[in-house]
C-alpha cells in the first residue's frame, strides 16, 4: 500500500481539508499520513475562524511522518501565509519525494480567506517549481495567471502563462466555467488533455478540490502515469459528487465512499484492486 502526506488545513465539519484528504487517500486505495498547517473553524454554511499551526510544529509533524514511512507522494492544500509556504517548501526538498500535487486552496466557497493575498508571490516562487501537478479552479486560476476565464480557449492560456511560471503541469477544474461546465483541462508543455463529464446539478460539493487532488495524488503515488491519474480520479470525484450528502444546513459534503453503499458502484473496487465486499 502507497503512503500518501497531505499538508493542509483542518476541517472542523469533516468534509474538506485534511478530513477531506485523509478520506480519498483511502478511498482511492492508499494510506494517509497528514501534516496540519491551520484549523478552522466551519461547517457546512461558512468558515467562522481560523488559526495557524505554529511552524515549529508543522515541521516535527513532517519530520515524525517522514523518518518513519516511506511517503510516494505528497499533496498540499491550505497552507495559510508565505512563511507556512517557505517551510513546506523546504521541507518538500528535503524529502526528495517527486510526486507533489498543489491544491492552491485561496477562498472558502463562504468567502473566507484562506491565503494572505501577499503569499501568492511566495506560492509561485518556492512551490510551483517543485510540483508535479497544480489543481486550480477558475477563480483560483484567474488569480494566478492575472486574466479573465471564461471559455476553454481562455483556459488554455490560462494554463500556459502557469507553465511560463515554472510549473509542470496543470489541471485547471471547469466546474465555475461559463462554458463547458465540468470539463477539466489538463495543460502540459508539449500536450493538452480534456476531461469532460456530465454537470451534475447539485449543492453538496463541500471539499470537492480536496478531494480530487488528493485523489490524484493516491494514483501517482501508486505509479500511474500523470494523464491516468487524473482520469482515474476524475471519474472518483464525479461517483462522490454525484452520491453527494444532505448533511448540514449549506453545502453538504460529497460521498468519499459512495461505491461501499451503491452497488452500481462496485466496478470501482475493481479498479483499485480492492476486494469486493
Amino acid at each position: 500500500m502507497k503512503i500518501v502526506c497531505t499538508i493542509a488545513g483542518s476541517d472542523s465539519g469533516g468534509g474538506a481539508g485534511i478530513q477531506a484528504d485523509l478520506k480519498a487517500i483511502s478511498a482511492n486505495g492508499g494510506f494517509g499520513t497528514s501534516v496540519i498547517t491551520a484549523i478552522t473553524a466551519q461547517n457546512t454554511i461558512e468558515v467562522v475562524d481560523a488559526q495557524q499551526i505554529s511552524i515549529e510544529l508543522i515541521k516535527s509533524q513532517f519530520d515524525a511522518v517522514f523518518s518513519d514511512f516511506n511517503v510516494s507522494a505528497i499533496k498540499t492544500g491550505m497552507l495559510a501565509n508565505a512563511s507556512v509556504i517557505n517551510i513546506v517548501a523546504d521541507l518538500i526538498k528535503r524529502s526528495k519525494c517527486d510526486k507533489y500535487v498543489l491544491d492552491p486552496v485561496m477562498i472558502s466557497k463562504s468567502g473566507y480567506n484562506l491565503l494572505e493575498k501577499e503569499a501568492v508571490e511566495a506560492l509561485q516562487k518556492e512551490l510551483f517549481p517543485l510540483a508535479t501537478l497544480i489543481t486550480p479552479n477558475i477563480y483560483e486560476a484567474q488569480v494566478l495567471s492575472n486574466m479573465e476565464i471564461t471559455t476553454l480557449k481562455d483556459v488554455r492560456i490560462a494554463g500556459n502563462i502557469l507553465l511560463d511560471k515554472g510549473v509542470s503541469a496543470v489541471l485547471i477544474k471547469g466546474g465555475h466555467l461559463l462554458s463547458e461546465k465540468a470539463t477539466d483541462t489538463l495543460i502540459m508543455p508539449n500536450h493538452t488533455e480534456y476531461f469532460p463529464s456530465d454537470w451534475i446539478e447539485t449543492k453538496n460539493t463541500h471539499g470537492t478540490g480536496c478531494t480530487y487532488s488528493a485523489a490524484i495524488a493516491t494514483h501517482l503515488a501508486k505509479g500511474m502515469s500523470l494523464i491516468d491519474s487524473v482520469s482515474t480520479a476524475k471519474e472518483y470525484i464525479f461517483g462522490a459528487i454525484s452520491n453527494g450528502l444532505e448533511l448540514g444546513q449549506g453545502s453538504g459534503p460529497t460521498d468519499h465512499f459512495f461505491y461501499l453503499r451503491s452497488k452500481e458502484y462496485y466496478n470501482w473496487n475493481k479498479r483499485l484492486n480492492m476486494k469486493k465486499l
